[in-house]
């Protein structure tokens, strides 16, 4: 089997080294990585300059571009074959609900769906990335289980782990997508040159986090496995758009 691993942490970033070792006696492991930290990059390509990538000693891969670009030039132009999956992380904090917007984790492996690749973004849902070996462990079981009994459909899976030990998870659930609060205002600030600076303030605390979504599995201690699509058409307001445009 082989796997293309990415992030949006940066190619020097602990989760991402966790992930590919874990992974690397199940398969051929190609670590493609921004060569910075890149998060909240979202899908954006890189289009207005060229790419470069170079390798690290520590054989890991490096693209002075986005978690998207990243994939996209691994698939498209570096390897001479296609991976059989990309996955993503393991992300330092989670993605849930209305980050996955924005995340340049969930990008990554958005990327790989995008160019027809099973794919799998994960996250430790935590502040302290304690235990990244516990994300792992959840990505090399699915991996395997993949290996057992490969999916029939095209799939883009978005993973939260809870930063605890192994042992003192309570399994898996299937989730939906919650929704967050709006976000916290900007904070304004002055630097040393006198000039007024912002900062994009801190993400909304969970509103939709009821039972069934990945705010309410990872708070009880769960994984959360919530499966992605990409078509953002919302079907129930055709009519009425459609009424509206007539009228």
């Amino acid at each position: 089997m082989r796997i293309l691993l990415s992030n949006d942490d940066g190619y020097f970033a602990p989760g991402l080294a966790a992930l590919a070792k874990a992974l690397e006696p199940l398969a051929d492991v190609t670590v493609v990585a921004p060569e910075r930290d890149r998060s909240g990059a979202s899908n954006s390509l890189t289009l207005d300059r060229p790419l470069m990538m170079r390798q690290a000693p520590s054989g890991y891969y490096f693209v002075n571009g986005t978690p998207t670009d990243c994939v996209h030039l691994a698939v498209t132009g570096m390897l001479d074959h296609l991976p059989d999956m990309v996955i993503s992380g393991i992300n330092h904090g989670a993605n849930m609900g209305d980050d996955t917007i924005y995340s340049g984790t969930v990008a990554a492996a958005t990327e790989g769906f995008l160019l027809g690749i099973p794919s799998i973004a994960v996250s430790l849902a935590g502040h302290h990335g304690a235990h990244f070996e516990t994300a792992a462990g959840v990505v090399v079981d699915l991996v395997r289980k993949y290996q057992r009994d490969p999916w029939r459909d095209a799939t883009l899976l978005n993973i939260n782990v809870p930063d605890v030990p192994q042992g003192e998870l309570k399994g898996l659930e299937i989730t939906r997508l919650g929704k967050r609060h709006k976000a916290e205002p900007v904070l304004k600030s002055v630097n040393p040159r006198g000039q007024t600076v912002y900062w994009v303030g801190a993400a909304g605390l969970a509103q939709d986090a009821g039972e069934g979504t990945d705010f309410h599995a990872v708070a009880n201690g769960r994984v959360s496995i919530t499966p992605l699509q990409i078509d953002l058409t919302r079907y129930s307001q055709l009519d009425g758009v459609r009424a509206w445009l007539n009228e």
